[in-house]
């Protein structure tokens, strides 16, 4: 079984900010699998399991907020018995353009709080597979906590609308070929218009 994470803020207040991509992205997933998800305590995360192509995934959103993302994820594995690489972390990354998405097998936090939660709960551990939606570039005059708890803009929702669809072929995609494919494939896909110089 195949363990998708997606990181998020809980509640209506960050909905739909740009720090819940991996919670819309995820959502939408569950969505077109059917895959009901309910709130289980036991793993502090909405949870819901569900077969997309031939692989058995459980859905999880873990409910702790981000900076705690990772005690959830962990409930999770360990309930389970299933190791770190069999997971797939769906998040952002504000060091990503909107429009773009990086498919990685391992790597460090980035400065993101849900992937630094997790790998801590992990004892270190980096190597499992994520999937990052770009939400930047952050404009210089903000801080980043601000920016990435601010609304989508209505033209920034529009690039969000083309790119969980890709996402959600990128799953598929990955659950079906692997990595290697998966990489090589939708990692130089960039859904944003084209600015004029």
């Amino acid at each position: 079984m195949k363990i998708i994470v997606g990181l998020g803020n809980p509640g209506e207040k960050y909905k739909n900010t740009r720090h819940n991509a991996g919670f819309m992205i995820t959502g939408e997933l569950s969505s077109k699998y059917n895959i009901d998800g309910k709130l289980n305590s036991k793993f502090d995360s909405i949870v819901g399991k569900g077969i997309i192509g031939n692989s058995e995934v459980l859905i999880a959103q873990p409910m702790t907020f981000m900076n705690l993302s990772g005690n959830a994820v962990v409930k999770i594995l360990n309930w389970y018995n299933i190791e770190p690489d069999e997971l797939l972390v769906v998040f952002d990354d504000v060091n990503l353009d909107l429009g773009k998405i990086r498919f990685r097998p391992s790597g460090s936090d980035g400065g993101h709080n849900g992937v630094k939660s997790i790998i801590e709960s992990l004892g270190g551990f980096k190597n499992f597979p994520r999937l990052k939606a770009g939400i930047g570039p952050k404009p210089g005059f903000m801080p980043l906590e601000a920016y990435v708890l601010q609304e989508f803009s209505k033209p920034e929702k529009d690039i969000l609308n083309k790119v969980i669809p890709v996402c959600i072929e990128g799953i598929e995609e990955y659950l079906k070929e692997g990595m290697i494919e998966t990489r090589n494939r939708f990692n130089g896909i960039n859904l944003a218009p084209e600015t004029e110089e």
